[in-house]
């Protein structure tokens, strides 16, 4: 499904979509992106394994979680593994691309997969933090959830690789996007 415009008021109908594939295909871990709590909890109820991948520590101020503790505490009440860790398409790079004014290989990889939204990039960097933080399986496919700013509009079937073997990962289907981003 494509969605016309990218954004917070295609979240309901994103998680809609994702768990009805998620039941389709028998896909038992799904990976979301909240900064705030508020896209995970649509996920509250489903039955499935619910992965909360957060920004990173000093993401949008230096020592400040967007996140706060309480909101943490009430997703793990859920039933919701909640993780925030260094974001994998940027991390250590985006560092030294401001230090020295140049762009580098994992940025590449961002900007290039923002080509198909900015939801798809952001799918595939926290199945990935997932993956290496040992919260969902090898070698399986899950759902990765993904937004442009704020809520959801980005839903992909994927199977993730590590990091250290970032290539092997397969967007096996996209469930839906914005049209226009």
């Amino acid at each position: 499904m494509y969605f016309e415009t990218s954004g917070r008021h295609n979240t309901a109908k994103t998680i809609e979509l994702a768990l009805k594939v998620a039941e389709e295909k028998g896909i038992d871990y799904i990976v979301v992106a909240s900064c705030s709590g508020y896209t995970a909890k649509f996920l509250a109820g489903s039955g499935k394994n619910i992965i909360v991948i957060t920004h990173v520590n000093g993401f949008e101020e230096p020592g400040v979680m967007e996140i706060d503790e309480k909101t943490i505490e009430d997703l793990k009440k859920l039933g919701f593994k909640v993780y925030t860790g260094t974001h994998v398409l940027s991390g250590a790079e985006r560092g030294i691309s401001r230090k020295f004014a140049g762009i580098y290989p994992v940025e590449i990889m961002a900007h290039t997969l923002r080509m198909l939204g900015q939801g798809v990039k952001v799918a595939v960097e926290i199945s990935i933090m997932a993956l290496d933080a040992g919260l969902i399986p090898y070698g399986e496919d899950i759902i990765a959830i993904g937004g442009t700013g704020e809520g959801a509009d980005t839903a992909v079937v994927i199977r993730p690789s590590h990091a250290a073997s970032i290539f092997e990962t397969k967007i096996k289907e996209i469930i839906c996007k914005p049209y226009e981003f």
